[in-house]
């Protein structure tokens, strides 16, 4: 089973000022557990996307993702931030929760779509977000995450 966030990919007191602080200090959880092959890269991959179009989806939350070569296995990072920041959001409305996607070049598919859809399915419930806005632990966090990317990460094979 691919676990694609654990506890060490957990920060619920990101301090970061501004977007792109709250991008790399989320990015350095995930270099840090040895997941990604070059961290310029994958930061560069991340900023590039992002200045397409803003990740902030709304409801003050933001899912900004790299797919690039840099990556070693597909990620998911999770920051809860002290002081909520600009993220250029659909809703114009600043960010307190940040997912943070790594995904392989070569990964089949579209994983880093299915994941940010099955994100969203569960985002757009108030229950679900009040849960990642007052868990007290990381584990709870994990638990939340993981179980709302069962199917997409380890898809049963038919």
């Amino acid at each position: 089973m691919v676990q694609v966030i654990n506890t060490a990919l957990v920060d619920l007191t990101v301090e970061g000022l501004s977007r792109d602080a709250v991008i790399q200090q989320l990015a350095k959880k995930i270099e840090q557990e040895n997941r990604l092959k070059d961290f310029s890269g994958y930061m560069d991959s991340v900023m590039e996307r992002e200045e397409l179009t803003s990740t902030g989806i709304g409801f003050g939350i933001a899912i900004p993702h790299g797919k690039s070569v840099h990556v070693k296995e597909t990620t998911v990072a999770f920051g809860r931030l002290k002081t909520s920041v600009e993220w250029n959001s659909l809703d114009e409305q600043p960010v307190s929760i940040v997912f943070l996607l790594a995904v392989p070049e070569e990964c089949k598919g579209d994983q880093h779509l299915r994941i940010i859809a099955g994100l969203s399915r569960k985002l757009i419930h108030d229950e679900f977000r009040e849960k990642l806005i007052t868990a007290g632990d990381k584990e709870e966090i994990v638990a939340l995450i993981n179980e709302s990317l069962e199917a997409i990460v380890n898809p049963v094979e038919a």
